[in-house]
């Protein structure tokens, strides 16, 4: 951030020198296109600044990139919680079947706003902004996942230092879904596959880099 100071001090130097030196037209067009570098270079530079060593992509200029050890929640405090309303047996009719069941149980976005601000505090994240966390299901719906359980929720960074954030474990939460509804896994154990260590779970069934991008998932997270 040094670097983007020390060029907006630079520019306005350069401004204010090249208004003194040549009064009129000139100088203030001398003085806007002074303006414009100096507009591009510190541009740049904070961009270069909130640019990340672990190779993810920040979601916007100001987007946090947390630490790969806050890409898992705390056992404790989100073991995760099934909906008993899910069973192997019923699954055509409720996850498996077509029309959007998770939509229909999904919790109401006043109160996962609610929880997702009170998480953050009891997680004690340094970066409190709200948008930099998705209030996700650790067992997701789609799983068989308890839709308003606070143990089955909690604050998941969007952007995680190896790409693990929100966005890989959608992935993985389709390709449990998928497999499940196709009869390759059972329920129980995609639940437990979810809960237990998600980033190990998508190492062994997608691959070991998961690509971050946001937007290319099918389903509503969570």
């Amino acid at each position: 951030m040094r670097r983007t100071v020390h060029i907006v001090l630079a520019g306005l130097l350069l401004i204010g020198s090249v208004q003194s030196a040549s009064a009129g037209l000139f100088g203030h067009m001398a003085a806007f296109a002074a303006g414009a570098v100096i507009a591009h270079e510190t541009d740049k530079a904070i961009r270069d600044h909130h640019s990340n060593a672990g190779g993810v992509a920040a979601d916007g200029r100001y987007a946090a990139v947390s630490p790969e050890s806050e890409a898992l929640p705390n056992a404790k405090m989100t073991p995760g919680a099934i909906n008993p309303d899910v069973t192997q047996q019923n699954i055509m009719e409720t996850i498996c079947r077509p029309g959007g069941y998770t939509k229909s149980i999904r919790p109401p976005e006043s109160y996962t706003s609610k929880l997702k601000r009170e998480q953050i505090r009891a997680y004690g994240y340094t970066d409190t902004r709200m948008y930099d966390y998705e209030e996700d299901h650790l067992i997701s719906l789609e799983l068989g996942g308890s839709p308003d359980n606070p143990k089955n929720l909690w604050p998941e960074p969007h952007h995680v230092v190896g790409g693990w954030g929100s966005y890989a474990k959608d992935e993985l939460e389709n390709q449990l879904h998928k497999m499940v509804c196709d009869g390759q896994v059972s329920l129980r154990q995609a639940q437990q596959d979810i809960a237990g260590n998600w980033i190990d779970t998508y190492k062994r069934l997608i691959g070991p880099t998961p690509v971050e991008t946001e937007g290319r998932h099918s389903h509503s997270p969570g």
